[in-house]
């Protein structure tokens, strides 16, 4: 039998036809505890990726349409009066019963982040912090393994908002999928996998096969060299006058741990030079802010590369960085 890693990739793949890098970097999102925000336009394959990584997984799972009417409560839920409760310890009958929303569950499809108002893409700050939620001055543990797959079209579309910078840094990565290739696209127009091979999906693992992987990434290890070249990078982007914020703390750390869990995805138990440089550019550019004029650019399709991109946007000066900042031998 396929080690775990390889069947969930299998599964997702199976029905996923594009990006295979896209596979294995929701998958990384998924061991490293964090979670990931896949960006491009409509009708590529967003949701049937994320769908698809949440059904490979025998857990609990919830689709949140995020539409312009959403309220905070219809994401985190609401406390309802009961009139047939039991009576209180002011000998009243009636209680307040509170009804969990769709963000108590271990995976959470996030459709469309972007069409709902700041008020309410807020509201999943502290589950994606801190993995609990507050309500009434009563604080909910979620369940373990908890994981957002949001996606969002492209922020000049029509009825979109853009995600405030503290809610982008929750995201441990940002990604795209890009056009299929022709013969991809040519596989979706004949087995039209959405359709079909998605409905009848079968999880390939339990949630404890994932917190059991997601122990192992915490186990791998990093040569203090590799650290050095994680804190230069950070401080590199810090001193850059075409930047207005660089990568922060919180983001050094998400970029460690990218590398631990790319390492787990390689079948190692330390982690290699390699591992950071490939998950620079999705976990890091959308975690900074440059100071010129020009339109953000999307997340692109991963890897070190920064090639395509402009040299003032987060992606080309962080390309610019790499290509001085000597790699650790």
């Amino acid at each position: 039998m396929p080690p775990p890693i390889q069947r969930l990739r299998d599964n997702i793949s199976g029905v996923f036809l594009g990006n295979p890098r896209a596979v294995d970097q929701v998958i990384c999102c998924l061991l490293a505890k964090g979670h990931v925000l896949i960006e491009d336009v409509p009708g590529v394959g967003k949701t049937v990726l994320a769908t698809a990584l949440a059904r490979s997984i025998d857990c609990s799972f919830s689709r949140i349409q995020l539409t312009p009417d959403l309220l905070p409560s219809d994401i985190i839920g609401v406390s309802l009066f009961r009139a047939d409760a039991s009576a209180n310890g002011n000998g009243l009958k009636g209680a307040f019963e509170f009804k969990k929303g769709p963000i108590f569950a271990n995976i959470i499809l996030a459709d469309e982040i972007n069409r709902t108002p700041p008020r309410t893409q807020t509201a999943l700050l502290e589950a994606m912090s801190e993995a609990t939620v507050t309500v009434d001055g009563r604080t909910h543990v979620l369940d373990q393994p908890f994981m957002i797959i949001a996606t969002q079209n492209p922020f000049d579309f029509e009825g979109t908002y853009p995600l405030p910078e503290n809610q982008l840094d929750r995201f441990f990565m940002r990604i795209s999928l890009g056009y299929p290739t022709p013969e991809v696209e040519t596989r979706v127009l004949a087995l039209r996998p959405a359709d079909h091979a998605l409905h009848a999906l079968k999880p390939a693992l339990h949630a404890i096969d994932v917190l059991a992987l997601q122990r192992q990434v915490d186990d791998v290890r990093m040569d203090p060299t590799l650290v050095e070249y994680i804190i230069a990078l950070a401080n590199a982007t810090r001193s850059r006058d075409d930047l207005h914020v660089g990568l922060s703390p919180r983001g050094a750390l998400a970029l460690a741990q990218a590398a631990r869990a790319t390492a787990v995805l390689r079948e190692r138990d330390y982690a290699v030079p390699e591992d950071i440089m490939d998950n620079v550019l999705p976990v890091c550019a959308h975690r900074m802010i440059g100071r010129s004029n020009t339109a953000p650019v999307r997340a692109g399709r991963g890897g070190a590369s920064g090639a395509g991109f402009p040299p003032d946007s987060p992606q080309g000066i962080l390309s610019e960085i790499l290509e001085a900042l000597p790699s650790p031998a």
